[in-house]
């Protein structure tokens, strides 16, 4: 049965459609609030090296990280690599490298617009290393195309929190895992709840703020999907990063909260690793 699209999801659809054929950051076209024409400046305030970057295709860092899970990962050669809401092919195309041709990585994005893009860059990211080891599929990481116990590590980068059901993708996690496999996410989560204003926002829905699970929530999501030996790393440094100074939008975001606090006092990028028992 097709699911009914969720509200959240066309709103995220709309906006990262967007992003994908006009450019620009996570709070919307032609902005530089958390990517845009500062996307290299992003993904190394989140923790890419140059190095890294250099492998990449055109066009597949758009500047839309919070962290660098796939570098926390402790890939092997051979391994099998999901990538949740896997943009233009970021991480995915790191996470190829370090399986190497007897591994695979299989992306996960539901809006065609990022899709197209990611496709397009796997023809180049093939020609310039050899690997044709990536594919990217079509789907909502509330219900994974994928079989059960069919992987061994997720990644994912700033996107649990676009959904509006957080607890049914930390099931779905568990389920495709093979027993012993691993999560490394890295994901916007609060410190405290956020005020109403922020929460009712569009832009901060899709700046990856607005849609964020209060850490100790998390923990209980994670914990009730089964998962175990559970590790939260907060990197506040990565919100700084994300939010430049001089940008209308992240002035509207900051502006939504009390006088006399900052981002960092209610949100920190958080680096969650967990594993499936054996």
């Amino acid at each position: 049965m097709e699911r009914i699209p969720h509200p959240t999801h066309l709103k995220v659809q709309d906006a990262y459609g967007r992003i994908a054929s006009l450019g620009g950051g996570c709070c919307g076209p032609q902005s530089s609030c958390c990517g845009g024409g500062r996307a290299g400046e992003v993904a190394q305030g989140v923790g890419y090296s140059d190095a890294e970057l250099a492998t990449l295709p055109e066009g597949a860092n758009l500047g839309l990280s919070c962290g660098n899970p796939t570098a926390l990962a402790e890939l092997k050669p051979g391994e099998i690599v999901l990538d949740l809401g896997s943009g233009a092919g970021l991480d995915a195309f790191l996470a190829a490298q370090r399986v190497g041709a007897e591994g695979r990585v299989h992306g996960v994005d539901m809006t065609r617009e990022m899709l197209a893009k990611a496709r397009h860059n796997a023809a180049e990211f093939r020609r310039r290393t050899g690997l044709g080891n990536v594919t990217f599929h079509q789907g909502q990481i509330e219900a994974i195309p994928l079989p059960d116990a069919s992987v061994d590590v997720v990644l994912s980068n700033c996107v649990l929190n676009l959904s509006p059901d957080q607890p049914t993708v930390w099931k779905e996690i568990a389920r495709v895992l093979k027993p012993g496999g691993r999560v490394s996410i890295s994901d916007m989560v609060l410190l405290r709840p956020l005020p109403l204003a922020v929460r009712e926002s569009v832009e901060a829905l899709v700046g990856c703020v607005a849609g964020a699970a209060v850490v100790d929530d998390l923990r209980d999501m994670v914990l009730a999907s089964g998962l175990v030996d559970l590790v939260l790393t907060p990197k506040g440094e990565a919100v700084e990063a994300m939010l430049p100074v001089d940008d209308p939008l992240t002035d509207h975001l900051l502006g939504l909260l009390p006088a006399g606090t900052r981002a960092s006092d209610y949100v920190t990028s958080m680096i969650i690793s967990a594993r499936k028992p054996a």
